[in-house]
């Protein structure tokens, strides 16, 4: 909406991980240096922890493309599984057969592919995303997968991307052995306020921007406050920013633009109602995009007498009905699913959602019905280290082959979710 007007090529804050947007700067690239080097020498267990919208995912994806071509990677992107079907996640990327009543079996053809990758000179590493969300069996089974080893050479290379919550799980006494095992370990610290100015010059032209700097120092300082030094929530608020700018008929980015984008993100209200906090958010945009309409129609006035756009009072809009049929009715449909369903049936992991309202989890299961029979999805209920959270299932297959071609077949906006093959004996004994 503003490329234009701004002189872009492309967004600058999208917060879907780019790596041509890595910000190198506040030890960024020198992290990133010490965690290649630790994942590719192969000595253990290494461990990266950050706050929520630290920049881990997109510090993993330049691990991903920055690994040699003599490595394969195993990806993990849902953890919140048993240690079985950890076992066989794995063994599905390295194309090995396996039998879901057998894991002992499993894991010795995995050590035996392992050792002839090794032979061949090449290296397996396995990502694990979210590793703060696994249950105490499988960080035990991670531990005993890095236990493979010929001679004095690790077979697997185990990588954990987590919360805090990971440090916690992990400190736990029964952690003792595993705790031992990590050789590495990272911590990615929010950017200092110093930092968050080069990092909007830095997204800015890495976006087309050519013109003089843009964001005001106490537009900055505003961001970097509110921001708490998050890199994901510095996106969003200078995403709004330069929205209001635009509205605005600014070239520069003023303290009032700043306001205005905080008012509309919310990072640090109190905790109310989800309902009425996303309803109040959105009469904030919804008054942006008003003001966006009104200059779009007004392009002939001078900039001074554009004001910023008025705030739309919540009470002047129709509240949103809650609809959360389609929650029920797959929470339902779980219900009795897994008391009929046989227990060598397969299913897949589609996605997981920690703390999430019945609202948003009806938000998912529409978006994700616009491309899958909605009858086949099943939602369970599971507590993630103590949160209370969602899964969500498609279809329920009588063997593994028949649920690996369902998997393959997945739209490519399901697929984008990393889903994963689940037993439904798993499933059962851990949600």
């Amino acid at each position: 909406m503003y490329l234009a007007h701004f002189g872009l090529t492309e967004p600058p804050f999208k917060i879907t991980p780019h790596p041509d947007f890595f910000y190198a700067g506040a030890q960024r690239g020198a992290t990133l240096e010490a965690l290649l080097y630790a994942v590719t020498s192969g000595e253990g267990i290494v461990k990266v922890v950050g706050e929520v919208g630290s920049g881990k995912t997109m510090l993993c994806r330049m691990l991903i493309d920055r690994l040699p071509a003599t490595v394969d990677l195993v990806y993990l992107a849902n953890p919140n599984i048993s240690a079985d079907d950890i076992l066989f996640a794995i063994a599905d990327e390295l194309k090995l057969p396996w039998d879901a009543t057998r894991p002992m079996q499993a894991m010795k053809q995995l050590q035996a592919c392992l050792i002839d990758k090794y032979a061949a000179n090449r290296q397996v590493v396995v990502l694990i995303d979210e590793a703060h969300a696994m249950p105490p069996d499988s960080l035990e089974r991670v531990r005993l997968l890095s236990n493979l080893e010929n001679g004095h050479h690790k077979l697997l290379q185990m990588v954990l991307f987590g919360q805090p919550e990971l440090d916690q799980n992990l400190s736990l006494p029964d952690m003792r052995q595993l705790r031992e095992r990590i050789v590495h370990q990272f911590e990615l610290a929010p950017l200092a306020g110093r930092d968050v100015g080069e990092y909007l010059r830095f997204r800015l032209r890495a976006a087309g921007y050519k013109g003089p700097d843009n964001f005001a120092r106490q537009a900055i300082r505003l961001i970097a406050n509110e921001s708490e030094g998050l890199t994901r929530r510095i996106n969003i608020l200078a995403d709004k920013a330069l929205l209001a700018a635009f509205a605005d008929g600014a070239f520069a980015i003023q303290a009032k633009h700043a306001r205005q984008a905080i008012r509309d993100s919310g990072f640090r209200r109190p905790k109310v109602p989800w309902s009425r906090v996303a309803w109040v958010g959105g009469s904030v945009t919804l008054g942006l995009l008003l003001g966006l309409g009104m200059r779009a129609m007004s392009t002939d006035l001078p900039t001074s007498r554009i004001e910023p756009p008025p705030m739309v009072a919540p009470t002047a809009l129709p509240r949103p009905a809650l609809n959360t049929g389609i929650v029920e009715a797959r929470l339902q449909a779980a219900t009795d699913w897994l008391l009929s369903a046989p227990a060598g049936f397969f299913t897949i992991q589609l996605i997981s959602m920690v703390e999430s309202t019945p609202d948003q989890l009806s938000g998912e299961l529409k978006r994700i019905a616009l491309t899958l029979d909605q009858t086949k999805l099943y939602v369970t209920q599971s507590d993630m280290q103590g949160r209370p959270g969602y899964v969500v299932y498609y279809g329920s297959f009588s063997n593994r082959a028949e649920a690996l071609d369902a998997l393959a077949a997945l739209p490519d906006a399901v697929r984008a979710d990393k889903p994963v093959l689940r037993t439904l004996a798993g499933v059962r004994r851990n949600g």
